[in-house]
């Protein structure tokens, strides 16, 4: 045997040494992702001498312009944020160690394991793959499942959503829609390159086995968790059809992804720590010495037939004038300290990054999960009346409050039917008295309107807005800025 040559290895000896070097590989990368994540948060840690300057003693860490005080909170932040940074971070000092082990192993005369040439190594000038997940394109095995219970009209309505970095919109659109259409659900599934965003009904059966394949999905990975599925009664019925369409944001606020990020959203708050956050304001509202808004950034039409108490509701009509609403009442806004709630907490994503940014808050916090999450802990806590939903229940209760009143007489009425005028697709309030004697319409003005429209050719292009609907401001401009003025001078 020529010296420090190899013994002769058995018929078994190579394929052992490949899965034990694969196991090694993997164990490799979760150690290194583990150090990335853990220097990470290390840098973003407050130096004890600097926490008073920082927002006081108990704030440990700073990261995306936010305070942390709990470890918890700042793991949660950067695993929902900054996975593409820890990744990253884990394949440099990943790519380091492989190339210094190599180095050495030159220096000593030895080979690399497998050899140079190896298929299966990795180009060390090339980003790992572990940093952009593929999109794995599985459906899940439905053969133990009966057609009946797979297409059950008694099921479920999920609503979820997830910010990551998606390099690959089309197919991940794609994906989507077939694994809804493999499981018969419907709803309505955006995509963009800041991730995904949907709402789908069908039996249990099938959300069940939808969200063990969402948690499965590579891209998903570390981010997406059980608990950010928010579910109520319902099912496929509930949709008209299914959706799937890949768009420049995931929620329509019409400001490019690039220049107000989700990365820069305000500070999450649990249902718990929302409801001491929200009991606290109303105390020193009472009082007359808050410096707290709460701010529903959904539509009219929603805050109207359910809301927190003591918030400041927006009447606008599209979360796309949002940015709007906000530029034209910054002195609101000014040293204010904002609790903003939505339905499931996307629009707050977008809404308190856009707020931070205008710098003119003290402090900016969201209710994570929304609403949703807030009703299945306080069903009879702050929030008041029904939440509106995006599908054709319209309405979802946790209580019997009915907060909103019939568009004709006034009579407490919280159920929306679609304005019966050919031309209008307004949401109305028209009690079933009212509904009796004609009143379909969503006003006096769109109620003579239809007698028109009908007459003529039909064809025509139905409208988002009718005569009763331009004569509310696009973006109104808050009386309470005037009193807050007024009260500073």
């Amino acid at each position: 045997m020529v010296p420090g040559e190899a013994s002769p290895a058995g018929p078994g000896a190579p394929r052992d040494s490949a899965a034990a070097e694969a196991v090694a590989a993997r164990k490799q990368r979760a150690f290194a992702r583990r150090k990335a994540f853990s220097q990470f948060v290390k840098a973003k840690e407050v130096p004890a001498a600097a926490r008073c300057s920082a927002g006081g003693e108990s704030v440990r860490w700073r990261c995306c312009r936010q305070a942390f005080e709990e470890l918890s909170g700042i793991h949660r932040h950067v695993a929902l944020h900054h996975a593409g940074d820890i990744g990253q971070q884990a394949g440099r000092a990943d790519a380091e160690q492989q190339a210094g082990l190599t180095a050495k192993q030159a220096t000593a005369g030895v080979s690399p394991p497998n050899g140079p040439a190896h298929a299966g190594s990795a180009d060390l000038s090339e980003p790992s793959s572990h940093d952009t997940p593929e999109i794995s394109c599985a459906l899940p095995d439905t053969s133990h499942v009966s057609q009946d219970d797979l297409t059950s009209k008694v099921g479920e309505v999920l609503l979820y959503y997830c910010y990551c970095e998606v390099k690959d919109p089309e197919k991940l659109c794609a994906w989507q829609k077939a694994l809804c259409q493999h499981l018969h659900l419907t709803g309505k599934v955006r995509v963009a390159s800041e991730g995904i965003n949907g709402t789908v009904g069908g039996s249990k059966v099938a959300t069940s086995l939808y969200i063990e394949v969402m948690l499965s999905q590579p891209l998903f990975k570390d981010i997406l968790c059980q608990e950010d599925f928010k579910s109520s009664a319902g099912g496929a019925h509930c949709f008209p059809d299914l959706r799937v369409g890949v768009f420049k944001e995931i929620v329509p606020m019409g400001i490019d992804p690039k220049i107000v990020s989700y990365k820069e959203t305000g500070t999450h708050l649990s249902p718990q720590e929302f409801h001491r956050e929200v009991e606290q304001y109303l105390s020193q509202a009472s009082q007359g010495q808050s410096n707290t808004i709460l701010l529903d950034c959904r539509n009219f039409y929603e805050s109207k037939i359910g809301h927190f108490q003591g918030c400041l509701a927006p009447d606008i009509r599209k979360f796309s004038y949002f940015p709007s609403y906000v530029d034209e009442n910054l002195e609101l806004f000014k040293d204010k300290r904002v609790l903003m709630y939505c339905t499931g907490g996307i629009r707050c994503e977008r809404g308190s990054a856009y707020l931070r940014s205008k710098a003119v808050c003290r402090e900016v916090y969201q209710l994570k999960g929304g609403i949703h999450k807030y009703l299945e802990e306080f069903p009879d806590g702050f929030y008041r009346g029904k939440l509106f939903v995006f599908d054709e229940r319209y309405a979802i209760c946790s209580n019997e409050d009915i907060i909103s009143a019939c568009r004709y007489c006034g009579t407490l009425w919280d159920q929306y039917k679609l304005c019966s005028s050919q031309h209008c697709r307004q949401l109305v309030l028209t009690c079933s008295g009212c509904r009796s004697k004609g009143l379909t319409a969503c006003c006096p003005v769109c109620q003579e309107k239809e007698l028109k429209v009908t007459s003529r050719a039909s064809g025509e292009t139905l409208k988002e807005e009718c005569e009763c609907t331009r004569k509310r401001p696009r973006v109104p401009i808050e009386q309470v800025s005037q009193r807050t003025l007024d009260a500073q001078d």
